[in-house]
C-alpha cells in the first residue's frame, strides 16, 4: 500500500474510527505492518490533520487501556479449547 502517506494516513484513521478497530486489526486491513500504522497515525497524522488524529488517538488510547483484558479473555480460551 505505497502512495500517498497522507492519503493513507486519513483513510487508516477513518477505518479505525469507523470500526472502532485495533492498530492490529488496521494493518491487516491495509497489508502493512503495526509499526507503519502506529508512525502514520502518531506522528504523521497530526501534522496535517489535528482534528482526526484527535478522534482517533481517543480510540486507540482506550484499545491500550483494554488490551490486558483482551489478553486474558484469548488465554482463557485457548486453554478452554473455544
Amino acid at each position: 500500500m505505497k502512495g500517498n502517506i497522507e492519503d493513507r494516513a486519513c483513510r487508516m484513521a477513518l477505518y479505525i474510527i469507523e470500526n472502532r478497530a485495533t492498530v492490529r486489526a488496521a494493518a491487516q486491513r491495509f497489508g502493512i505492518s503495526k509499526s507503519t500504522v502506529h508512525k502514520d497515525l502518531a506522528e504523521r497524522l497530526p501534522t496535517f490533520n489535528r482534528t482526526l488524529y484527535l478522534q482517533v488517538k481517543q480510540i486507540l488510547d482506550e484499545n491500550k487501556a483494554e488490551r490486558h483484558i483482551r489478553g486474558g479473555i484469548a488465554t482463557r480460551r485457548k486453554y478452554k479449547g473455544q
